[in-house]
């Protein structure tokens, strides 16, 4: 096989990267250079990669070690089967590529993941190796997020979490019966014991330093002070969204993730699929996404936003908590002066700085329409389901075009 350059490598499996969800460097350890030791930071700003739950852009070298691979999952394009440009890189050139970019400015951290290549304990090995590199070696204080590998050691698992500020590992499918069918190789046992492994020695460590901190010794090193978080394909298989937020739910609680990242599988057209209101791929991510916020910080329930939608699917043309809101019109208007933090939450437009906001505010005056307008960006998706001293929605609230009238305009997609 011809040999390729390091920018032809690059090219390659930066590109391969992009199937792989990243997250921020968010929750992590405080380390910086600025005292003038060590290199990077895991704070600032650079090259928007990715977004932090604060709104910070983060900037990261996003890459996989290699697109070689020996396993066949059916949605994955560098399958062992699949017809695509393979390259490979060492761990020095990882490392090599990481300082030069971050010491130009470019990246503030680095996320590596790979396809298997030989087995999968060689493969962890050398992700762990470009990690220890950057923390051992060259005194690396960025954020570095690395992909684990289930099938590997323990051992090598472990190692990884003493190197890397969060780990994650890939449940894959919602729903278990689905990856021996799409992921033969894969074992959704095997997954979710290297999950439970990863928590625990989290846990372990977190309970080590309060008792190190108690007795005034020096804290140990922390396992992935970022946390773990996991990714999920939507759309390989028949799973219904109500399928995937029941899965999602049951992964925050039994491993205590940071995240679940969903990302949009784009299968052949089947006509014969018994899924309403499929959504476009993309569609369908991003609102898996807002319901996922919901449940995680509004207080909303699974089987209250997909009640919004029919047959088990979110409804793919509104926002999730309007489509709640809007087959549930009983619940409203509330008063912007009296209702509870849950209440206010579950208003269409406002959001949890918004309703901080508002419950500050009133306590010092009786908040009028312009007032809310002033605490939030989304006023007018607010009035219908609001009163406050001098506005009532009066009959807006029971329109039969309500719906239409909140719904986003249509726009034009440019052709350049």
């Amino acid at each position: 096989m011809a040999q390729l350059d390091l920018k032809r490598k690059l090219a390659i499996l930066s590109d391969a990267a992009k199937y792989d969800a990243s997250c921020a460097s968010s929750g992590t350890s405080k380390r910086d250079s600025t005292n003038g030791r060590g290199v990077g930071s895991t704070e600032g700003m650079g090259i928007c990669h990715a977004y932090a739950p604060d709104g910070r852009c983060i900037s990261l070298l996003k890459i996989l070690l290699t697109n070689f691979c020996v396993y066949d999952c059916a949605y994955c394009i560098n399958r062992v089967s699949s017809n695509t440009p393979r390259a490979r890189f060492s761990p020095k050139e990882v490392v090599d590529l990481t300082l030069g970019f971050y010491k130009r400015n470019y990246i503030e951290g680095l996320f590596l993941s790979s396809g298997i290549i030989r087995d999968e304990d060689y493969t962890m090995a050398a992700m762990n190796e470009v990690a220890r590199t950057l923390r051992e070696v060259h005194d690396f204080r960025g954020y570095i997020h690395l992909k684990v590998i289930p099938d590997a050691s323990p051992e090598l698992i472990e190692e990884a979490g003493r190197w890397a500020d969060r780990l994650s590992i890939n449940i894959e499918l919602p729903k278990d019966e689905s990856i021996a069918d799409f992921a033969p190789e894969k074992n959704p046992v095997v997954i979710k014991r290297a999950m439970g492994a990863v928590r625990s020695r989290i846990d372990e460590q977190k309970e080590a330093r309060t008792v190190h901190k108690e007795k005034g010794r020096a804290k140990p090193p922390r396992t992935a002070p970022a946390g773990q978080s996991t990714q999920m394909i939507i759309g390989a298989d028949d799973a219904s969204d109500a399928d995937i937020l029941t899965r999602s739910s049951t992964l925050y609680g039994s491993y205590d993730l940071r995240r679940v990242y969903y990302s949009a599988f784009s299968p052949i057209p089947d006509s014969t699929s018994k899924l309403p209101l499929a959504a476009p791929p993309l569609v369908r991510e991003h609102r898996l996404y807002q319901a996922d916020w919901l449940m995680r910080f509004y207080g909303f329930s699974k089987d209250e936003i997909v009640s919004g939608g029919e047959g088990g699917m979110l409804d793919a043309a509104v926002d999730p908590k309007l489509a709640w809101a809007l087959k549930h019109r009983e619940h409203f208007p509330v008063n912007v002066n009296r209702a509870t933090r849950e209440q206010l939450l579950r208003v269409p437009g406002l959001g949890v700085k918004s309703v901080d906001r508002i419950l500050s505010v009133r306590r010092y005056r009786t908040l009028r329409l312009e007032d809310v307008g002033r605490l939030t960006r989304g006023l007018e998706r607010v009035r219908p389901f609001l009163v406050a001293a001098d506005w009532t929605p009066g009959g807006l609230l029971d329109r039969g075009d309500l719906r239409s009238r909140l719904s986003p305009a249509p726009q034009q997609l440019s052709l350049f």
